[in-house]
Order: C-alpha cells, then sequence, then structure tokens
C-alpha cells in the first residue's frame, strides 16, 4: 500500500521499489481492494524479496518492522514505521492502516521536498 501511495501521489517524482525480508505468495487481496477504494491499483503487483543492492542504492528505506533481517548501510536513511499488519484482517481493520500508510506516505514526501499530485 505505501508503494500504491508513494507512486500515485509522486506523480513519478520518486523512484519507489517494494520488497520484504519475507514476502507473501501475493498481495494481500483485503489491501488490493481498500487502495481500489481510493482509486490505486496495485493488482498486478507481485511480492518481491528485499535485496541488498536495491536497499544500499537507495536514499530512503521505509521498513515496516523488519528488524534485524532488513540490510544496514550507513548514509542509508531509514524510516521504521509501526503499523498494523493487514494480513488476515477484513477491510473494516485495513482501511484505517490504509489511510495511517497515506498520511505517512505525504510527510515522507514533504521531507523529501515533493509536492504531492494530489492530496
Amino acid at each position: 500500500m505505501a508503494a500504491g501511495f508513494l507512486t500515485a501521489l509522486s506523480g513519478g517524482a520518486v523512484e519507489v521499489r517494494s520488497a520484504g525480508s519475507m514476502p507473501a505468495d501475493q498481495v494481500n487481496p483485503v489491501a488490493v481492494a481498500a487502495m481500489a477504494e481510493v482509486g490505486i491499483d496495485i493488482a498486478a503487483e507481485q511480492p518481491k524479496i528485499l535485496t541488498a543492492d536495491a536497499v544500499q542504492s537507495s536514499d530512503v528505506v521505509v521498513t515496516m518492522g523488519c528488524g534485524d533481517a532488513c540490510p544496514y548501510f550507513p548514509g542509508v536513511r531509514y524510516e521504521d514505521w509501526k503499523l498494523d499488519d493487514p494480513a488476515g484482517q477484513g477491510i473494516e481493520a485495513v482501511r484505517p492502516i490504509r489511510d495511517e500508510i497515506r498520511t505517512r506516505v505525504l510527510g515522507l514526501l514533504d521531507q523529501l521536498g515533493v509536492r504531492p499530485v494530489s492530496a
């Protein structure tokens, strides 16, 4: 969801990579539905494994609780967003998580000096 918001709200001004330390087989269908409600289609996305190369070549790495499983490189900015896990939750529980992610993405864009294309 974070990658979907960042891609959409940055209007392409930010290169977005999405990966996980232990990715699922597919994107959570409830997360797909929650994002579709706000006009962002993430249905075609596929979970990917987080690689050291991807982390090292990034300016900012947003983690969501991966702890020691995430590679660390000096000079890379890290943000750990503590959020409830939408896995196994219904749409009513995922909507507030989605909305919190959107708020945090808007804050990150502001910190990066990127004006959102829509708010």
